[in-house]
């Protein structure tokens, strides 16, 4: 990359000309200090991050209203095969599918992720022990893979990753008399969060491939959350104003809940405990009968209809009393059989 990429770019910055821009930054470059430089074996390591600010997305060309889109970068260590792709946040969900399209780009599994302690993917940073939002791990432990965070409070350890995920010269960058807009007629039109994608093909050193690998093999990656919920008294879980029953003797424990946009799955110290296919909220309830205590169960499978139904098998005489009564009942009430079942 020459220098007149970032003077052209930044517009001229400071108001100097593009030869005195030159003079002061080789100025400035000559007081850096010395580095080190590292090499890395082919399919070792995949450096990720964000490029930039993002670019601005046109996503209704009618009413030219924008959007901010977030580049994600991935970056082979060996021969700097780039991947970017434009995603509309910094999320959990869109932070993992940009890991699942340079996989793809790819066509094999690197040894190790290497990121900034970013929140989305480091809960806690730590030299020794770092805690890694379990999402990322699990996507992590999906595909075969490991993730090696960035030192803590190491400057030296972003800017190498910026080095090397987050500035390649072929990124899309808007430069000055440009709008740098993207044309996005329909988000869904790319996956919801994906308006552009693309990558940069390898140097010539013999390729950054893992061995071995042709493609990923296996079930596509659902992106799934973890949380540690606790079990109400009703033996119910409440998950994003949805109600899930778990097995009654588990109520007032603490469990872990793993969803994605299908199903959702109770853990209780490791252990499976029920699963359910994902609802939506309004504060319903989703309960399996065998959840349910004996005494519950019993209890609420007596309606009118079985009522009816036990008293006919008895007798007519039998069936006859039980509508009469019912009837009473009914009229008391003031509700439709219907309503009473409900």
């Amino acid at each position: 990359m020459t220098l007149s990429v970032p003077w052209d770019i930044a517009g001229e910055p400071g108001g100097y000309r593009y030869s005195r821009f030159c003079e002061l930054y080789r100025a400035w470059e000559g007081r850096l200090s010395v580095t080190m430089r590292q090499s890395h074996a082919a399919g070792d390591k995949l450096f990720v991050d964000y490029a930039g600010d993002g670019v601005p997305v046109v996503i209704d060309r009618f009413t030219d209203e924008r959007r901010a889109a977030q580049i994600f970068v991935a970056v082979l260590g060996a021969s700097s095969f780039t991947y970017a792709q434009a995603i509309w946040t910094q999320g959990l969900a869109d932070w993992i599918s940009g890991h699942v399209g340079a996989f793809e780009a790819t066509g094999g599994m690197p040894a190790l992720l290497v990121s900034d302690n970013t929140k989305v993917a480091v809960i806690k940073a730590c030299l020794y022990d770092p805690q890694i939002n379990r999402s990322y791990t699990d996507m992590a432990a999906h595909y075969g893979t490991a993730i090696l965070p960035a030192r803590p409070r190491r400057h030296i350890d972003g800017r190498t990753l910026a080095a090397r995920a987050a500035a390649p010269p072929h990124l899309p960058q808007p430069r000055r008399g440009q709008r740098g807009d993207r044309r996005v007629n329909d988000p869904a039109q790319r996956g919801a969060a994906d308006p552009a994608a693309r990558h940069h093909p390898p140097q010539a050193i013999g390729g950054d491939r893992p061995a071995g690998t042709e493609g990923l093999a296996g079930e596509p990656l659902r992106v799934r959350r973890v949380a540690d919920l606790r079990v109400s008294i009703d033996y119910h879980v409440d998950v994003e104003a949805h109600h899930y029953s778990v097995p009654h003797r588990f109520a007032r424990a603490e469990v872990e809940v793993r969803f994605t946009a299908r199903t959702v799955e109770f853990f209780h110290k490791g252990e499976r405990i029920a699963a359910h296919q994902r609802m939506s909220g309004n504060h319903k309830h989703t309960t399996v009968p065998e959840h349910m205590a004996s005494s519950h169960r019993r209890y609420a499978g007596w309606t009118i209809e079985r009522i009816r139904k036990d008293a006919a098998a008895i007798g007519p005489a039998t069936a006859a009393l039980c509508d009469l009564m019912a009837d009473a009942l009914l009229r008391q009430l003031l509700v439709t059989p219907a309503e009473l079942n409900r």
